[in-house]
């Protein structure tokens, strides 16, 4: 029995050597083979910062890097001292007021030409569609304004900041950080430590203001009927209509024999018949009608403080895409075997409404890399506007309430969303109109003195994923507990063919249901790599 046990020690120890003498081998030879994603490039920097030789080696032999930094995840995150702000959070100048940023421009609409007048229209349909989110009950991180979220950043090249005598960054101002390598190494660096939970990055001033019975969202209009959204047997009438006409205006090859097209134009209906059980708890919402009721009346949402930014692009053929940006100064990252993944500063999220001759024919959720495409008629509304879920933390967006596992099996990573309060980004939101093929991003009719300069920003709208050396920092498997910031709205895809974001050929299906579980593409957005190889 002893020489049984003995040789199980010596085959483990032999294998753990071999492997570790051939990865190290692999690292030293072909270091191309471990190159995954962007960080991998600075994967020996980024060890090299740590001041434990345990910790170096353990990282690079075995993949756990900064296991004396780890935490386990709580049910809130970080921690503010009973004193408040506590005393090393950025302090606000009192004539440094964000609100004004938005209108701190000389754009004068009376000196507009007729074209430009035109160039500028934001189309009626698009605020009468304008999107409804209901943001998480119990959302730690609620919505941000991106001109507040300025006066609390420090512009960094890569982790060595940016002298303030070059530039003090704001809406009008943002894009001369692409003076600096093109912006493509900037970082919008908090001065706080997020761990330390500054008022302004929770956003909770922002949270929307409910109406008088805040657990009823048809008070005062009872003309708005509810629409659940639609079954399999309503969603499949209109799938072979006109989606042709809209589904990739402006694409250069033959779409309709393509599996996309073809899954999204014949759905399987037996998927859809084999998941219809969502159904039963949506027919007992509310459903109110009053003849005596305006049906001009606006849906109460909520206001926020914290402005949405909405950018419509003409895509010809009759074809309008409407994007509504939504930006929170903190992402929470989800958490897999109670260890959190994932957080980083500055969020942004979307939802796209795209319109042909003035009709809503699809809707695009943004969610983490991927995303789902339904048809218009599919979704749920309230009226004519379609209502979308924001995942707690995450901030992800969905087409219901619920559960939504992503990437892993079994459900072991996934968002969250529920009916919490209810946002109409209709009521704030700061409105453009771009032209991609130019590059040009007009003040809209609507708000013609916002400034546009931030919008051409090339740079993170967060920290870089932090050092192995910072305590906050730790890693497994290949992924961060803090990452980088995102990019900005510019780089979302906004000149897209098809609803979905992501590459041209990429899958793109149109549901014509709610819940169903037919193929459905996971839509990656242009990614770090793509987007250095168009920039360089």
């Amino acid at each position: 029995m002893k020489a049984v046990k003995t040789k199980i020690t010596i085959g483990v120890l032999s294998s753990l050597i071999a492997y570790v003498s051939l990865n190290s081998l692999l690292h030293t030879t072909n270091p191309d083979l471990f190159i995954h994603r962007p960080e991998d490039r600075e994967e020996r920097q980024w060890i090299a910062t740590s001041k434990s030789w345990l910790d170096r080696k353990a990282c690079r032999w075995i993949g756990f890097c900064g296991l004396a930094h780890l935490r386990f995840a709580d049910r809130a995150f970080g921690y503010r001292s009973e004193s408040g702000d506590g005393d090393n959070q950025h302090v606000i100048q009192p004539d440094k007021d964000w609100e004004e940023a938005w209108n701190d421009t000389k754009d004068r609409p009376e000196d507009w030409t007729h074209d430009e007048r035109i160039l500028r229209e934001i189309p009626d349909y698009v605020i009468e569609h304008a999107p409804l989110v209901h943001l998480f009950s119990g959302e730690q991180f609620w919505p941000g304004d991106i001109a507040e979220h300025l006066y609390h950043i420090t512009p960094s090249l890569n982790y060595t900041p940016i002298p303030a005598s070059e530039i003090e960054p704001s809406l009008k101002n943002l894009d001369k950080l692409n003076e600096h390598q093109r912006g493509k190494w900037v970082y919008l660096t908090s001065q706080d430590n997020v761990e330390d939970l500054p008022e302004w990055l929770e956003g909770e001033k922002n949270i929307p203001a409910p109406g008088l019975d805040p657990e009823n969202p048809f008070e005062g209009n009872d003309s708005w009927v509810h629409f659940p959204g639609r079954s399999w047997v309503d969603g499949v009438k209109d799938a072979i209509h006109d989606l042709k006409d809209w589904f990739a205006p402006g694409l250069d090859r033959d779409f309709e024999q393509e599996d996309d097209y073809l899954k999204s134009r014949w759905p399987d209906l037996t998927l859809a018949k084999s998941n219809n059980s969502w159904r039963g708890k949506y027919h007992e919402e509310l459903r109110r009608r009053s003849a005596d009721s305006k049906p001009e009346e606006k849906i109460r949402g909520g206001k926020s403080e914290a402005p949405a930014v909405l950018l419509t692009v003409n895509k010809g053929n009759g074809i309008v895409d409407a994007f509504w940006f939504f930006f929170y100064s903190f992402n929470l990252g989800n958490v897999v075997f109670n260890i959190r993944f994932g957080n980083h500063v500055g969020d942004w999220e979307h939802t796209m409404i795209r319109f042909q001759h003035g009709e809503p024919k699809a809707v695009f959720f943004s969610e983490h890399n991927f995303g789902s495409a339904y048809s218009y008629e599919a979704v749920e509304k309230l009226g004519k506007r379609p209502v979308i879920y924001s995942a707690v933390g995450t901030h992800a967006m969905y087409a219901t309430a619920g559960l939504h596992p992503y990437i892993l099996p079994w459900g072991i990573l996934h968002d969250q969303t529920d009916r919490g309060p209810l946002w109409d980004p209709s009521l704030n939101s700061h409105a453009y109109t771009y032209d991609p093929k130019n590059d040009t991003l007009r003040a809209s009719n609507l708000t013609p003195q916002a400034p546009t300069a931030w919008f051409h920003f090339a740079g993170r709208w967060g920290d870089k994923y932090y050092p192995l050396g910072d305590k906050r920092q730790y890693r497994f498997a290949g992924q961060y507990h803090y990452v980088s910031g995102p990019l900005g709205p510019k780089f979302k895809d906004l000149d897209r063919k098809k609803v979905c974001a992501g590459p041209e050929k990429a899958e793109c299906v149109i549901k014509h249901w709610l819940g169903g579980t037919d193929n459905v593409r996971l839509a990656t957005t242009l990614d770090e790599f793509e987007w250095e190889a168009e920039n360089d």
